[in-house]
């Protein structure tokens, strides 16, 4: 895939969601508005769509879209702001994710896992009946499924978030190492990412979302496309430690964080 380098600076919050979420009430504008006080260069809002979970409560997109356009109108000369989408994909939705991906002018999209053959995590109805390994195991099977037929995506969001719904504490991660392997191979062969995403201080865990191991194995086989995103609901979360990130970023060995454009990624040296 085409890279652009760019050298100037970057403050980037590309997982925001708003008003087109079902789980949010934040009005894009004021969103925008807190984005350019908070001083950030660029922003990505990505609303959420959830085949087979929360058919009647995905984001409208023909009204997304002209929320985004009126708003980059008006702050455009301010503060760039992409159109983006979280797909929250199982692999018995993939053509309906497809359909959407086709109709649309997308800036970028995270491909999420949130349920698993329809069961959802954050009320524990996936984890239910399984054992500590075989709910972690069938959530990093699931992404990788997905990943092996389904292209049009920018990066994997909040990688290993079973650890936050995990009733039964921290999984070892030498349980799933071949799995997060894998899927991190693939991602990386395709010409995609991951992302940072920083609802982790949010939620109080003892580690960055996905975690420092995976995140040095990611760089370890080669894996360079990352973004940055808060995840955020409401206005206060939007650029939350996007900075302290970088920062984190660099330590690990990274030497770039990324934007998109048209889907396209561009890069921006850390300094």
């Amino acid at each position: 895939m085409t890279q652009e380098t760019r050298m100037d600076p970057v403050l980037a919050d590309y997982h925001i969601h708003t008003e087109f979420s079902d789980d949010s009430e934040t009005p894009m504008e004021e969103a925008v508005i807190h984005a350019i006080a908070e001083g950030l260069t660029e922003i990505c809002f990505t609303e959420h769509i959830d085949y087979g979970v929360k058919t009647d409560l995905n984001c409208d997109c023909d009204a997304y879209l002209r929320e985004i356009r009126r708003c980059q109108g008006l702050y455009g000369g301010r503060i760039k702001i992409r159109l983006g989408m979280e797909f929250g994909m199982q692999t018995h939705t993939i053509r309906q994710f497809q359909d959407s991906f086709d109709r649309y002018p997308f800036d970028f999209i995270i491909l999420s896992c949130h349920q698993v053959e329809d069961k959802e995590f954050w009320t524990y109805d996936f984890q239910e009946g399984k054992s500590q390994e075989e709910y972690n195991r069938r959530y990093y099977e699931e992404i990788l499924r997905v990943i092996k037929s389904y292209k049009d995506y920018s990066v994997l969001g909040h990688l290993d978030m079973i650890r936050r719904y995990d009733p039964k504490g921290d999984y070892p991660f030498e349980g799933v190492r071949d799995l997060v392997e894998e899927i991190l191979r693939q991602v990386i062969a395709d010409g995609k990412g991951i992302e940072v995403n920083t609802s982790c201080y949010r939620y109080k865990l003892p580690d960055l979302t996905p975690s420092r191991e995976i995140l040095r194995l990611y760089r370890h086989l080669g894996g360079e496309i990352i973004t940055v995103g808060s995840d955020a609901h409401e206005i206060p979360w939007i650029g939350w430690a996007s900075a302290e990130t970088q920062i984190n970023l660099k330590e690990l060995g990274f030497q770039a964080i990324y934007t998109f454009e048209r889907m396209k990624p561009v890069r921006h040296r850390l300094t």
